[in-house]
């Protein structure tokens, strides 16, 4: 099995221009510009295997879909180097792009104003797919997405979520090999999300496509991904299996206990998150878990109990958060050594 995408010490830096206050500073500026270092992404590095299906995750600004437009060719990094499927994805040659795909969630690649067909027709024409082998590839993708319904319907007048089907039909005509996934699921509602997963699962175990997905919606990571890259600031701070975040920043566990009756033992081993008259959640250090289980079934009429992990939202909040006061640490502590 050989590496579908390698990034090396990937970085992209721009220069903003910070203009000064006032009518003076806005003088100055004429003459004297003065420019931020923004560093969109810093040094990132990560390997992906042939059919890995990879969660990319980090807060807004992190640098994620800075990433991928690199790897897809579309932004030219200040400095490092990558490869796609052995090719350097900036210099667009025509085997490259016949062999990649990107879908971001909030832009729209299917002609407005068109019947998603003539779109996907149009798409079949850029890509010199034979008129058979197109057919197949539709029909097998349209009933697979339950869309066959809506093909002769003008993009504008599909919902949202019909419409971010039919942007991976478009995605997926010419048999990509790698496929670039930005918010895939964003605005969509419960039942929409859960059919673009159940397709993405499906079809990625069927053609073991390499998958980098970035998604603000942890029940796509945890469905899809088992194992996750973590960007904060435009640099990874984690880069593992999923269950593995869990062990490194869960520092909880969220025990439920039902009762028989009204309880009127302690729950000072955690802290209360619900209470009802006979029930009760809790949140328990992960160390004390035995030992709070152990005394509340010994001293209360307990019917019915279940040991949780905290939710993933809470975990990687948790890590974003852990790793923002660590820089922040490192930041200050060569003023702390000259003072």
């Amino acid at each position: 099995m050989g590496s579908a995408i390698v990034a090396d010490a990937l970085s992209k830096t721009y220069r903003a221009y910070r203009k000064q206050e006032g009518l003076a500073g806005a003088l100055k500026g004429l003459f004297a510009r003065q420019y931020d270092e923004i560093h969109a992404a810093k040094n990132v590095s990560f390997k992906i295997e042939e059919g890995e299906f990879v969660g990319f995750l980090g807060p807004n600004g992190a640098g994620k879909t800075t990433v991928l437009k690199m790897l897809a060719g579309l932004l030219v990094p200040t400095s490092g180097t990558a490869r796609v499927l052995d090719f350097i994805p900036w210099e667009r040659k025509a085997p490259f792009k016949r062999q990649f795909s990107l879908v971001l969630g909030q832009k729209n690649s299917l002609w407005w104003d068109l019947p998603a067909r003539e779109s996907l027709e149009l798409n079949r024409a850029i890509y010199e797919i034979d008129e058979s082998i197109f057919r197949r590839v539709v029909d097998e993708l349209v009933d697979l997405l339950d869309v066959r319904d809506k093909l002769n319907i003008m993009v504008r007048e599909l919902s949202l979520g019909e419409r971010m089907k039919m942007e991976l039909i478009a995605a997926l005509i010419h048999r990509p090999k790698v496929l670039f996934l930005d918010e895939p699921t964003i605005g969509l509602d419960l039942v929409s999300q859960k059919k673009v997963r159940d397709f993405l699962r499906h079809y990625s175990e069927e053609n073991r496509i390499s998958t980098v997905l970035t998604s603000h919606y942890m029940q796509d990571i945890e469905e899809l991904c088992k194992r996750v890259i973590i960007v904060d600031h435009g640099q990874v701070f984690f880069d593992g299996e999923l269950d593995a975040i869990i062990e490194n920043f869960g520092g909880h566990k969220l025990l439920r206990f039902t009762f028989e009756k009204t309880p009127f033992c302690s729950f000072d081993l955690g802290e209360i998150i619900e209470r009802t008259g006979t029930s009760v959640k809790l949140k328990v250090p992960r160390s004390r878990v035995a030992e709070a289980c152990r005394v509340i079934l010994s001293n209360c009429d307990v019917h019915d109990f279940s040991v949780e992990e905290e939710p993933i939202e809470e975990i990687i909040r948790r890590a974003f958060h852990d790793h923002a006061v660590a820089d922040r640490l490192e930041k200050q502590e060569p003023i702390a050594a000259k003072i």
